[in-house]
């Protein structure tokens, strides 16, 4: 997996009003846990470019006024509106310890389901992964070639060695769904002997008025005589 060093800076102070002036100058107060105290720190927000806008999990390299480790990326908080990183906590790792990492998915591979007008369907960006840091991968290839409609890849369907996957088992990555459109074409030819049905009884009902009509006929013609 990849490293992006992360430089940082120790807060003087703590609170709401320190970290919103932090903010302002273009930085994003941090906290690094994992070690023996919790580190209050802020770095320039345009390192986070590479760490959070993109589709690969990556290892950091912090360093903190001299003092380095290596950690990973464990929480993130963005503002509701703006989406601005308000927030991000660090964890220290050790090459001895496992660690738990959020992977995002790769789709790969033509799905049957695909060719036959499908849509294939993303249903998680990621996976929650359990295991050491040197096993730890990029990001997750999920193979997609043997899916056919209304078909599914589930996390239990997932195996990568020495690594252990924790979202539910039975929860779907991808799946391989009929659109709307084709269901109401399927739908459509159902619909029409209904309304020929309706229509032949219609039709019948007006023959026996005609016959009716023409018995009359007889009787006008015998008043005549």
């Amino acid at each position: 997996m990849k490293t992006i060093e992360i430089i940082g800076y120790r807060r003087a102070n703590l609170g709401k009003t320190d970290s919103q002036k932090i903010r302002e100058e273009g930085n994003v107060p941090c906290v690094l846990y994992g070690g023996n105290d919790q580190i209050h720190f802020y770095s320039p927000v345009i390192l986070f470019r590479d760490l959070v806008y993109t589709n690969e999990a990556h290892f950091v390299h912090l360093n903190i006024e001299g003092e380095e480790c290596q950690a990973i990326m464990q929480e993130i908080q963005f503002h509701p509106v703006s989406e601005i990183i308000l927030h991000v906590d660090f964890l220290r790792i050790t090459d001895a310890r496992k660690i738990k990492m959020d992977i995002p998915v790769r789709l790969v591979g033509q799905a049957p389901g695909v060719a036959k007008g499908g849509a294939l369907v993303r249903k998680r960006a990621s996976l929650k992964i359990y295991g050491f840091a040197k096993d730890m991968p990029d990001h997750v290839d999920v193979d997609c070639s043997s899916l056919d409609f209304h078909h599914a890849v589930k996390v239990g369907d997932m195996k990568m060695a020495n690594l252990e996957f924790l979202d539910p088992k039975m929860a779907a990555i991808a799946s391989v769904e009929v659109p709307r459109a084709a269901k109401l074409a399927e739908e459509a030819p159902a619909a029409t002997p209904a309304a020929g049905a309706a229509a032949a009884p219609a039709a019948g009902a007006a023959a026996p008025a005609a016959d009716a009509k023409k018995a009359e006929a007889p009787k006008k013609d015998e008043k005549k005589k």
